[in-house]
């Protein structure tokens, strides 16, 4: 009964739609808040939950703006008359708010602890992750970010200054990335040295997605940071 009436979570009930797993612990369990990527939707990463630690709630939240002719979006991503693609970063900063916002809602909602905040994001869902976390690193423990690179647009102003000495993050990405090049990512441990960010940062040889063996590590490298 407690898994059906958490999967009835909607927009009408919280600021996100959301699907839920319920943790195996019945007071201050950690949250796990998943963000999916350009063009999908809170069903994309929830495939992962099942197979990720029983003490964690998982929440796979739907990003706020619908594309045509189906999935949704963090922020934007337009064109211009070279055909070079860019990010709307106000678009994404605004996203960044909310997330911060619904994860305040998730607290109050469910059992969570809410000094056990945790993030996974893939592609854009990772982009938003980074910007989140080094904006607000004292709200999270621990970072998983699939696929994405930092983008300092979306940063608060002054990000550098924040305290990150108890965040942690996994970053990975595919050298064979069609999507993302493999390059930008490669820049993300640049950033995170300087900011003398506890980090682990790995390539698969796969394009734009997870191949078991990511999925795997990554899920190594959050039961040894529990």
């Amino acid at each position: 009964m407690y898994l059906k009436n958490l999967l009835k979570m909607t927009t009408k009930d919280l600021s996100l739609t959301h699907l839920v797993r319920p943790s195996s612990l019945t007071k201050n369990a950690p949250l796990l808040l998943l963000l999916h990527g350009y063009g999908s939707d809170e069903n994309d990463l929830f495939s992962f939950a099942n197979e990720l630690p029983e003490e964690y709630i998982i929440v796979s939240a739907k990003a706020p703006y619908s594309l045509q002719p189906y999935g949704n979006a963090w922020y934007a991503i337009n064109f211009d008359a070279a055909g070079d693609k860019f990010s709307d970063a106000e678009q994404g900063i605004v996203s960044r708010e909310r997330i911060m916002k619904f994860i305040d809602e998730l607290i109050e909602a469910y059992p969570i602890d809410e000094n056990n905040i945790n993030l996974l994001g893939f592609s854009q869902g990772a982009i938003l992750s980074f910007a989140t976390a080094l904006s607000y690193p004292n709200k999270f423990n621990n970072i998983i970010a699939l696929s994405g690179y930092i983008d300092k647009n979306m940063m608060v102003e002054n990000y550098k200054e924040n305290d990150f000495s108890n965040l942690k993050i996994y970053n990975s990405h595919g050298s064979q990335d069609q999507v993302i090049p493999v390059d930008w990512a490669r820049k993300n441990q640049h950033v995170l040295k300087e900011l003398n960010i506890d980090f682990t940062y790995e390539e698969f040889p796969v394009g734009h997605g997870v191949a078991p063996q990511n999925f795997m590590s990554f899920k190594k490298w959050l039961l040894a940071k529990a």
